[in-house]
Order: structure tokens, then C-alpha cells, then sequence
């Protein structure tokens, strides 16, 4: 192909020109739409650049964080920081605690009243033979009960024989009368046996456990009270530049020997007076228990019935029998 030559006139120049004057310039925003007029051309750009920084404002303004307090985080510390002092101040009087056991257990020096510990010793001893009765009185009334159980059997066959025998329907229900007059006069005797067992457990599981619960304490507090004695008599007797070096643990040994020497002797005045109530009690609940143990047996196995009914109302004791039922208006 050969080249084409074209020649312009001056009228096409012209309109060229006039287009190439109208053409916005290629700095200006892709983004505006121009209509031929530049004030025009220039709001439109003014307008968006306006909006453009307000959104940027706003934008700022709602995603900005929330400023923690300081009050909160502050208590957030405190607490913490508390509750690293307590578990490490429990870590240390266990440690101590457990060291001093051992130590005990080698014969080492221990806090010693004699007196006080014999009578917790007494205390214990007693504890247990009386538990001791309570469960063979409880024995005793089990297979007490299951005789009253074949009584009662026996007082129903002997009945129906009589029935069936005319020939010895006398000696039956002789024998079938017996049998109801011990089980009814036993019945009365298991409300007393009863009753000594409901008094004995509520001694030996109540009151004298809860003097031994404070026993208890007392042991825990003079295992810690030696534990910490021990600590600061080392400290004491250790030498002059050591124990310059351990000023500020000296004070601070001293401050818990004092507490717990407080608390040690706190514990032994309660348990002196728990134990000397704990004995007037148990003196007055053992002597009206075994009066009535005592009297209740044996009006049973000598046939006193009258004797048996006095003594179960001298000790307030429901006369209503287990297995009794109320009789209708009509047998009364």
C-alpha cells in the first residue's frame, strides 16, 4: 500500500483546535463528570473532596477504642497480687506445718500440757466405750424385737389350735394369753430401749464430737504455734551479720509467732471450759439413761407391768406401743 497524503484546509484546522481546547486535562479526577463548563467542573470537585474528608472524620471517630479505667485495672492488680500473698502465705505455714510434724515424729521439742492432754485422752477413751454401748444396746434391741416378732406368732398359733383342739383349748389359750401379755409389755420395753439409744448417739455424735472438733483446731494451732517458735529461736540463735541480713524475715516470723501463740492459747481456754460443761452434761444425761435402762429391764423380766408403765412416764416416754393401732369411738 502506498501512502495517502491529506491536505487540511483552514476551516478544518479550525474545528480541530476548538476540540482540542474543550479537552479536559489529564491531571484532573477520572472520577468527576464534566460538562463543558469549568466553575462547574471545579464545585463538583469541591464537593467531593468535602465529603470525602468527613467520611474520613467520622470514620476515625466511630472505630476509636474504649480507654480502659484505671480505678478497674488498678483493682485487677490488687486482687491478683492478694491472691498470690494468700496462697503463697498458705504455702509457707503448710511447709512449716508439715517440717514440724516430721520433727515430732523424730522426738524433737514439742508445746506439752499434760494436764489438758491427759483429760482430752480421758475424753476420746470415753467416747468410744460408750459407743461401745450404743452399739450393743442397739444389738440387744434387734434381737430383742425379733422375739417379740415370734411372740407374736406364737400367740396367733396358739390361738387357731385352740380353735381346732376342744380338748386342750384351755392350755392353748392360756399359753396364747401369755404370749400377748410379754408382747404388749415388750413393746413398752423397746420405746425405752429406744429411747436410751436416741440419748446415747445424741451424747456421744454430738456433744462430745463438737468438744473434739475444737480439739481438733487446738491440735492444728499448736502444731503451727511449735512451727513457727521453732523458726524464730533458729533465727534467733543464728550469727549477728546473718541475722542483719534477715531483719525484715525476723520481723515478719515474729509477727506470726505472736498471731498464732494468741490463737494456740485462744483454743485451749475454749476447750477448758467446753470440757468442763461436756462433763456435767454427760454426768446428768448417763445417770438419768442408765435409771431408766436399768429400772425398764427389770420390771420387763419380773413381770412388773405396772412397774415397766411408771417407769416410761417418770422418763416421759410415749406409751404408745409400734405396731398399736387407735381404737374406733366404738370400742371406747
Amino acid at each position: 500500500m502506498y501512502p495517502v497524503e491529506v491536505k487540511m484546509n483552514k476551516s478544518n484546522e479550525k474545528s480541530i483546535h476548538e476540540m482540542l481546547k474543550n479537552t479536559p486535562s489529564m491531571n484532573d479526577s477520572t472520577d468527576t463528570v464534566h460538562t463543558g463548563s469549568e466553575q462547574q467542573t471545579k464545585q463538583t470537585i469541591k464537593h467531593s473532596t468535602t465529603l470525602t474528608l468527613r467520611n474520613v472524620s467520622n470514620h476515625h471517630s466511630l472505630s476509636s477504642p474504649t480507654s480502659v479505667s484505671l480505678e478497674d485495672e488498678s483493682a485487677y492488680i490488687k486482687n491478683g497480687s492478694s491472691k498470690l500473698d494468700t496462697f503463697r502465705n498458705w504455702s509457707i505455714t503448710t511447709y512449716k506445718c508439715t517440717k514440724q510434724i516430721m520433727l515430732e515424729k523424730l522426738g524433737k521439742s514439742r508445746t506439752v500440757d499434760l494436764e489438758l492432754e491427759a483429760q482430752i485422752d480421758q475424753l476420746k477413751e470415753t467416747q468410744k466405750k460408750y459407743l461401745s454401748i450404743m452399739r450393743l444396746s442397739r444389738a440387744f434391741t434387734s434381737h430383742f424385737y425379733n422375739c417379740m416378732q415370734t411372740q407374736t406368732l406364737l400367740a396367733e398359733t396358739f390361738s387357731d389350735l385352740a380353735q381346732k383342739s376342744p380338748e386342750l383349748q384351755e392350755e392353748f389359750l392360756r399359753n396364747a394369753e401369755t404370749q400377748r401379755i410379754l408382747t404388749k409389755n415388750g413393746e413398752l420395753l423397746l420405746n425405752a430401749l429406744n429411747f436410751f439409744i436416741s440419748s446415747i448417739n445424741t451424747l456421744c455424735n454430738k456433744t462430745i464430737e463438737d468438744t473434739l472438733l475444737t480439739i481438733r483446731q487446738y491440735e492444728l494451732a499448736r502444731v503451727e504455734y511449735d512451727a513457727y517458735r521453732v523458726d524464730l529461736e533458729q533465727q534467733r540463735a543464728s550469727g549477728g551479720s546473718e541475722q542483719q541480713q534477715q531483719k525484715y524475715s525476723n520481723d515478719e516470723v515474729q509477727k506470726k509467732y505472736e498471731k498464732c501463740k494468741e490463737q494456740y492459747e485462744k483454743l485451749r481456754s475454749d476447750i477448758v471450759v467446753k470440757m468442763q460443761f461436756l462433763d456435767e452434761n454427760r454426768i446428768k444425761v448417763m445417770h438419768k439413761q442408765l435409771l431408766l435402762f436399768h429400772n425398764a429391764v427389770a420390771a420387763y423380766f419380773a413381770g412388773n407391768a405396772n412397774g415397766l408403765e411408771k417407769t416410761l412416764q417418770q422418763f416421759n416416754i410415749s406409751l404408745k406401743s409400734p405396731n398399736s393401732v387407735t381404737s374406733s369411738w366404738l370400742e371406747q
